[in-house]
C-alpha cells in the first residue's frame, strides 16, 4: 500500500512484525527515538527483543494481534509471509501496512546524502567503518549497520545532519526500493539463489541498483571484482574504483604487510600518488579492500587522510566479524564469526593464517538448506582450509527442509575430500570435544549466522 512520506507523524503507533531482525530492530530504536509508539513482535526471543523491551518497546514473543490490530502503521521484514495472523488482522481492519525494503526506501529520501553499502560480502564492516569515520569527522551521521558496533552503542545512530549511513542488502532485490545519492558495491558473488536462481539474475540486480543512481551521484566499487568494475560502462554519476590486483584502480592497496595478530598495514595510493598509510586492527585481506572502499568515500566527502587513517585504526570490528570473544586453557583463543558463504568463509581462512597460531578448530553452522545444497562443493572446498571440522545441524532460519540435504551430506562430502569433520549436533557434546581436545596455542572459532555463537560463551564459562 502507499505511504505517505511528507507526514510521518500522522502514524502514531507503529507496529513492526519480525522486529528482532536486525534491521527492524534498528528502525523500531529509531522511530522511538523519534517519539512514535513503537510495539513489535517476533518469533524468537534474542538478545535484540530483551534490548527493546529494556528501551520501552514492548515486544511480544510470539504473534501480537491487539497492537497489529490497532496500530496505524505495520512494517514487516522479508521473511513475513502474507498469511501470517498480524498481517492478515491488519488488513481486515484497513491498518496502512509497507514492506521493510519500501519504509526503509523512504528512510534514504529524507536525506540529502544517503550513502548506502552493498555486495554479496563485507558490507556490516564497511559500513561500521565508514561510520567512525563520519563520526570522527564531526559530520554527525544517521547509521543503520547489520550487527552491534559498540562504537556507536548498538546497531543504529540517529543524527542530525544531512548523512545517512545504511548498510543495504541484496535480499529479495529490497535494495531497489532504496534512494541513494552513493553507493558502494564491494563485490558480486553467488548468493541468495533460493531468490535469484541464477548468478546472471544477482548481476543483473546489482547492475539495477547502480543504475539507480542520478548523474550527480557517485558509485565506489571494487576494480578487482570484473562484475564490479564493468559498471563503469554501465552507470552516469561518477565512478570511484579501489583494488589491490587492479592497477588501473584509484585507490590501491600497496606494500602489504601483516603482524602476528595477523593485523595489515599498506600505503593507499590515489592516482598512482600516495595518499595515506593505513593500519587496521582487523585481520584480513578482505578487510584492506574494505578500508579502501571505505577511503574512497572518506575523500570524495572531504575527510582527512588523518582523521581516516586513525579511525581505521581504532576500528576494532563489529560484532560476530572474527570477533575475539576469550581465552581458555593453555593459551586457546576463541573467535566468533557470521561468515556463512563459502567465499566469506575463505576470507576467514586466509585471515587467520596471518594469527600465530598452532592448530585450528572450526565449529561450523549451515544456515539455510538452500544455500547448503546449492553450495555444497563449494561449502567443503572452503572449509578444508582449516585443520579439525566440527558440523553442526543447519539452522533453518526462514526455510522448510525441502532441499533433501542435511550436514551429514556435507560431512560425507569433506571425508570423500580427504578431510576428516565429524557431526556433532549437540552444542554440550561439542564443548565437550573442545575442552578435551585443544591444545595449546590453538585456535577455535565458531562459524555461521545461527546459534553456533552460543558455543563460544559455553566454552568460556
Amino acid at each position: 500500500m502507499n505511504l505517505d512520506i511528507t507526514d510521518l507523524d500522522k502514524y502514531k503507533h507503529i507496529h513492526l512484525i519480525g522486529i528482532g531482525g536486525i534491521s527492524m530492530s534498528a528502525i523500531a530504536e529509531t522511530l522511538h527515538n523519534w517519539n512514535h509508539i513503537v510495539t513489535g513482535s517476533d518469533l524468537n526471543q534474542s538478545k535484540i527483543t530483551d534490548t527493546l523491551n529494556e528501551h520501552g518497546i514492548k515486544t511480544t514473543i510470539g504473534h501480537d494481534l491487539e497492537n497489529a490490530k490497532n496500530a496505524d502503521l505495520i512494517i514487516y521484514s522479508a521473511a513475513i509471509s502474507e498469511t501470517d495472523p498480524e498481517m492478515l488482522i491488519a488488513k481486515e481492519n484497513n491498518v496502512t501496512i509497507v514492506g521493510r525494503g519500501v519504509f526503509v526506501g523512504w528512510l534514504t529520501k529524507i536525506y540529502k546524502e544517503a550513502i548506502c553499502i552493498s555486495g554479496t560480502h563485507g558490507k556490516t564492516t564497511t559500513t561500521s567503518m565508514l561510520s567512525i569515520c563520519f563520526i570522527n569527522a564531526k559530520k554527525d551521521p544517521s547509521i543503520e549497520v547489520g550487527a552491534i558496533l559498540d562504537d556507536i552503542g548498538g546497531n543504529y545512530r540517529v543524527g542530525n545532519s544531512e548523512y545517512f549511513i545504511l548498510e543495504s542488502c541484496e535480499y529479495k532485490a529490497n535494495f531497489l526500493k532504496f534512494f541513494p545519492n552513493t553507493e558502494i558495491i564491494l563485490n558480486i558473488d553467488n548468493d541468495h539463489l533460493d531468490y535469484y536462481k541464477t548468478f546472471d539474475n544477482i548481476v543483473k540486480t546489482f547492475k539495477d541498483f547502480a543504475l539507480l543512481l542520478e548523474p550527480e551521484g557517485l558509485l565506489v566499487t571494487n576494480a578487482d571484482d570484473p562484475n564490479c568494475y564493468s559498471l563503469k560502462d554501465v552507470v552516469k554519476s561518477k565512478f570511484i574504483s579501489y583494488g589491490i590486483e587492479n592497477k588501473n584502480a584509484d585507490f590501491i592497496a600497496k606494500n602489504i604487510s601483516f603482524d602476528e595478530n595477523g593485523f595489515s598495514k599498506f600505503d593507499v595510493y590515489k592516482n598512482n600518488n600516495l595518499f595515506t598509510t593505513i593500519e587496521l586492527s582487523v585481520t584480513g585481506t578482505h578487510n584492506i579492500l574494505n578500508a579502501l572502499a571505505c577511503t574512497a568515500v572518506c575523500d570524495y566527502y572531504g575527510i582527512s587522510n588523518k582523521i581516516i587513517s586513525d579511525s581505521l585504526k581504532s576500528f576494532r570490528g563489529a560484532e560476530r566479524r572474527l570477533e575475539f570473544k576469550g581465552t581458555i586453557l593453555a593459551n586457546v583463543n576463541i573467535y566468533d564469526d557470521y561468515a556463512h558463504h563459502p567465499t566469506e568463509i575463505k576470507a576467514t581462512a586466509n585471515a587467520i593464517k596471518n594469527k600465530k597460531h598452532n592448530e585450528s578448530w572450526v565449529v561450523f553452522q549451515p544456515h539455510t538448506y538452500s544455500r547448503t545444497k546449492l553450495l555444497l562443493e563449494d561449502f567443503a572446498n572452503a572449509l578444508s582450509d582449516f585443520d579439525n571440522l566440527i558440523i553442526l545441524d543447519i539452522y533453518a532460519a526462514r526455510e522448510q527442509n525441502t532441499f533433501d540435504i542435511s550436514s551429514k551430506d556435507l560431512v560425507n562430502k569433506l571425508n570423500e575430500n580427504g578431510k576428516k569433520a565429524i557431526y556433532m549436533p549437540d552444542f554440550d557434546e561439542v564443548v565437550a570435544h573442545l575442552k578435551n581436545n585443544a591444545k595449546k596455542d590453538d585456535i577455535i572459532i565458531t562459524l555461521g549466522a545461527g546459534t553456533v555463537t552460543n558455543i563460544g560463551p559455553m566454552l568460556i564459562k
